[in-house]
C-alpha cells in the first residue's frame, strides 16, 4: 500500500476552467449498427488482434437472450457480428489465457475462445446487476454488482464474496495483488489485505469503464458520455464530454501499445476508435 501512496499525493482535484489540456483524443473510425454496445475489449492476438463487443440488444437488466459478443478488427470492420449468440444484456469482459469471462445480469459467462462457445454459465449468489469484469495475473476473476455494491471473486471453481460495501461499485481493474474499483464518483485502490484508498475523485458521474495507460495513470469513462484522464497525481482532465449530444461512453476498451481508445456509445449502436495524444 505505501507504494500507492507515493504514487498518488494526498490532494485530488478535477481539471478547471483554463488549466492547460496536456492530453487529447482524435477520432479515427466509428463502427455501426451494433445493437446496444456496452463494452469493448482489446485482445492482443499474435496473429492479429481485434476487439470483442458485448451487446445488449434490449433492455441491460432483462434476461431477454438476445445479448451476444461481437467481434471486429481494430480498424472497425465487423468480423463476425454473431461471434457468441445467446446471452442476456453481457456487459464487462476480461480474458484469461484461452477463456472469455463476461458479465450478464446475474451469472458469469466463460467462453472457450478457440471452440467460440460458452463452456460455462456460474450463477452469482444474490446478485442483481453484474457489470465489469476484470482478471488479476493470478487468475482470480472479479465482477462487480452495481445494484447491490459488492465485488464478488470467482478462483480455483469456487464463487464467493470479495468486497462489500463498495457505492455503485463498477469500474474494475486488477493491477498486480491489488484492485481498482469504480466506486460511484470516485476510483478506488484496493490492496491484498483489502484496504481501501481514494486515488481519484471529483468525477461528474459514476465511473463505468477503467484502462491503464501506464503505471500511476488511467483512462475512465462515465456512462452518461464522459471520458476523464486521470494523472498520476489523482488530478482529472477531461477528454469527452457528449452528454448533450446524449451519446454514451460506457466500458472502454484500449490497447497501450497503439494507445487507441474503444469507445461503446451505447444509445447510437456505435463503437468510436480514438487516438491518445
Amino acid at each position: 500500500m505505501k507504494k500507492f501512496i507515493v504514487l498518488f499525493v494526498a490532494c485530488f482535484f478535477p481539471l478547471v476552467a483554463g488549466a492547460q489540456a496536456t492530453k487529447q483524443l482524435e477520432q479515427l473510425w466509428q463502427a455501426s449498427d451494433l445493437p446496444t454496445p456496452e463494452s469493448v475489449l482489446y485482445v492482443a492476438d499474435k496473429k492479429s488482434p481485434f476487439l470483442f463487443v458485448a451487446l445488449i440488444d434490449g433492455q441491460g437488466d432483462q434476461a431477454d437472450g438476445k445479448g451476444g459478443i461481437a467481434k471486429l478488427t481494430t480498424d472497425g470492420k465487423l468480423i463476425d457480428k454473431d461471434w457468441i449468440t445467446g446471452l442476456n444484456a453481457p456487459k464487462g469482459m476480461a480474458i484469461d489465457g484461452n477463456y472469455l469471462y463476461v458479465a450478464d445480469i446475474t451469472e458469469l459467462v466463460i467462453i472457450d475462445i478457440k471452440k467460440q462457445q460458452v463452456t460455462q454459465k456460474i450463477p452469482v449468489e444474490k446478485a442483481v446487476f453484474l457489470n465489469d469484469v476484470t482478471v488479476s495475473s493470478a487468475g482470480v476473476v472479479y465482477v462487480s454488482d452495481t445494484r447491490t455494491n459488492k465485488v464478488h471473486r470467482f478462483h480455483k471453481g469456487k464463487m464467493d464474496t470479495y468486497l462489500e460495501n463498495v457505492s455503485s461499485a463498477n469500474g474494475l481493474k486488477a493491477l498486480g495483488s491489488s484492485l481498482l474499483v469504480g466506486a460511484g464518483p470516485e476510483l478506488l485502490m484496493i490492496d491484498a489485505d483489502k484496504n481501501r484508498q481514494v486515488i481519484a475523485k471529483g468525477f461528474e458521474a459514476g465511473i463505468d469503464g477503467i484502462e491503464m495507460t501506464k503505471p500511476g495513470e488511467f483512462l475512465v469513462s462515465c456512462w452518461v458520455g464522459l471520458v476523464y484522464y486521470v494523472h498520476s497525481d489523482g488530478r482529472l482532465e477531461r477528454l469527452i464530454d457528449s452528454r448533450e449530444a446524449k451519446i454514451n461512453t460506457a466500458d472502454i476498451g484500449y490497447d497501450q501499445a497503439s494507445q487507441q481508445l474503444y469507445v461503446p456509445n451505447f444509445f447510437k449502436n456505435t463503437v468510436t476508435a480514438y487516438q491518445l495524444k
